[in-house]
């Protein structure tokens, strides 16, 4: 009867390690860059490949850093929250076109709408990798003073953006 009672006890405890599994939420993943500073970068811009960008033009504003692609279906999926946050003007909103043509990426925005300040190039991903990028889309609000604040893996929706977004956002500002 003892032999039986290892294996049983052995079931149990995975059953239990798979329940606890099933109630994680993968999209709430924890960066480990929230709360310190946002990797720097040199890119070129998207609509003026002779202009080039840093984050630190960016200093003293509270922002979003979107990571999208044309190819990306959760991007289109996303597109709409992020054209209506840029309608609302709360706070400037810059992309990082992720492992993408630059001429499919300019159409794209063309027919879907532009809601980004500016976007900048990551042709071969390696900013994406420095940002810890997982897949597109990914959306960091970052602070004045450079600090990722909250991190977004996957589409923002509505509900992202007015629960947790722009709360986070306006409490930065002040």
């Amino acid at each position: 009867m003892k032999r039986f009672l290892w294996p049983l006890g052995i079931f149990i405890l995975l059953v239990g390690f798979l329940a606890v599994g099933l109630t994680l939420k993968p999209r709430e993943v924890p960066s480990p860059l929230v709360g310190k500073p946002a990797p720097a970068f040199d890119l070129p811009v998207l609509h003026q490949p002779d202009k080039r960008f840093v984050p630190g033009e960016m200093r003293g504003k509270v922002w979003l850093l979107n990571v999208w692609a044309s190819w990306c279906v959760s991007c289109r999926e996303e597109h709409p929250v992020l054209v209506e946050l840029a309608k609302r003007g709360v706070m400037p909103i810059l992309g990082l076109n992720y492992k993408d043509k630059g001429d499919e990426a300019t159409a794209w925005l063309k027919r879907f709408g532009d809601p980004y300040q500016l976007s900048v190039v990551d042709a071969d991903g390696r900013i994406g990798i420095d940002y810890g990028v997982y897949g597109v889309p990914e959306t960091y609000l970052i602070d004045a003073e450079g600090v990722i604040r909250f991190k977004q893996i996957g589409p923002l929706t509505m509900a992202i953006v007015e629960q947790k977004v722009l709360p986070l956002a306006k409490a930065l500002q002040k």
